[in-house]
């Protein structure tokens, strides 16, 4: 999923929406975020899109800063970041 993609997705939906999205993909392998793609995929892009998401609600962070943050996280949990 490309930023752009990410960044509608995180704005339209709350957190708690992406959630049940997630849970709905496992469970009924189809969800109402309106996310198309291969199965594995669909899952990691609305994880990606909660937890920006998240960052802009509770610490007030712009897009921008959320997704970076993102990054940064993904890179610590595969050892890529000092």
């Amino acid at each position: 999923m490309k930023n752009p993609e990410l960044k509608k997705i995180a704005e339209k939906y709350s957190s708690e929406q992406l959630e049940a999205c997630i849970r709905q993909q496992l469970e009924k392998g189809e969800n109402a975020c309106e996310v198309i793609e291969e199965a594995d995929e669909i899952i990691a892009d609305l994880s990606k899109a909660e937890v920006v998401r998240e960052l802009m609600e509770q610490q007030g962070m712009k897009f921008s800063e959320a997704l970076r943050e993102l990054g940064r996280r993904i890179r610590a949990v595969y050892g890529k970041e000092d």
